[in-house]
């Protein structure tokens, strides 16, 4: 019984946030269906619309993301709604898509990953950045952003403002490559396969992916990008596991040769277990596939998959509204649009030596 109370005086207190939350993912949804002119909200895409709404509203009201009344919930929002829309989102996925699309992208995945970190590397040298604060802002990057950066900060002991700075710098790129690169990669050509693997490896966090990819179907007229650039994306982000485990060893080693302890390593902490939810998901959606059509597939493909879709990209809006209202712009940016360059160069240009950059799904 105390439990279930305490259970519910927590749900309690994130309900005010987490409200505003889906507020600002309601308006950024609405906003995307405006057009003035010839020109359509829609292509901005609502994640990215609602990160630019909460961060306007840090602006105005600079103290109203720090509130101990609005944190937990602020926090419950961008973490834990995130991978619930990663979770429903797989039910517009099948296992076949996941692996012919994650195969096929893990050439240029490898690439990114390994040109970011040593990029990171090369410019905390030159440029006397704070070692756990490049070594966060580099796995950020060639990862999966935040969450990437929430594995590995127990992992190498980083504290609270290591961790502001990183996801700060991370986000700030997010956004600009949401805007920049649908129109980007139209403009130089790549066909839709080449811009679903260019978005799920040179962008950083699977909510900017999305925003990404959303707006570059308006572009192509193309309905898969979405689903293969998340899957790419999801792909990538299992490269968690080897770099915070390298980490980890390399941590206890360096504790050992000083004469320290083991520092404390978990699996379970590491792992991102959303995956799997992830895979079960779509394990649902391609047994219905392979199944005789009746009223239950029918309405499970036309009724289910599309409302799934929308709750998914809802739910990441609402996850984007509230990082935007926990941004701080100011931070050590040009490691992280050096990273953010190295990245694109390298995703484009494996793409072309392997034969995808014009590839179309």
């Amino acid at each position: 019984m105390q439990k279930n109370g305490e259970k519910m005086k927590k749900l309690k207190s994130i309900m005010p946030e987490t409200a505003v939350c889906a507020v600002i993912a309601a308006a950024a949804t609405l906003t995307g269906g405006i057009s003035i002119g010839g020109f359509s909200f829609e292509l901005i895409g609502a994640p990215v619309i609602a990160i630019l709404l909460g961060m306007i509203l840090t602006l105005v009201f600079p103290k109203l993301a720090s509130l101990t009344s609005l944190s937990g919930g602020i926090k419950f929002t961008s973490k834990k709604i995130l991978q619930w829309a990663v979770v429903i989102l797989g039910f517009s996925l099948n296992l076949s898509t996941i692996a012919k699309v994650g195969a096929k992208s893990l050439p240029v995945i490898v690439g990114t990953i390994s040109i970011s970190l040593i990029v990171a590397f090369i410019m905390m040298k030159i440029m006397k950045v704070d070692p756990k604060t490049a070594c966060l802002i580099g796995v950020g990057s060639s990862i999966c952003g935040g969450s990437a950066i929430a594995a590995t900060a127990p992992v190498i002991e980083a504290d609270d403002e290591d961790v502001a700075r990183s996801i700060s710098v991370i986000f700030l790129f997010n956004v600009l490559a949401a805007l920049i690169f649908p129109t980007l990669g139209h403009a130089i050509g790549l066909g839709t396969e080449g811009f679903a693997i260019f978005a799920g490896t040179a962008v950083n966090d699977t909510s900017s992916v999305t925003a990404a990819a959303s707006t570059a179907e308006g572009i192509y007229g193309y309905s898969g990008i979405l689903s293969a650039a998340v899957t790419v994306k999801l792909t990538r982000t299992l490269a968690i596991i080897p770099i915070t485990l390298v980490l980890a060893l390399y941590r206890t080693a360096k504790a050992k040769k000083s004469g320290g302890s083991k520092a404390d390593f978990s699996i379970k902490k590491i792992f991102p277990w959303f995956i799997l939810f992830f895979v079960g998901a779509s394990l649902i959606t391609t047994v219905c596939g392979l199944l005789p059509e009746n009223s239950v597939t029918l309405f499970y493909s036309s009724q289910f998959v599309p409302f799934a879709k929308w709750l998914a990209k809802f739910f990441i809006a609402m996850a984007m509204g509230a990082i935007g209202l926990n941004t701080n712009i100011v931070k050590p940016i040009l490691l992280g649009l050096c990273c953010w360059v190295s990245i694109t160069a390298v995703s484009l240009g494996v793409q072309s030596v392997t034969g995808l950059f014009t590839s179309n799904l």
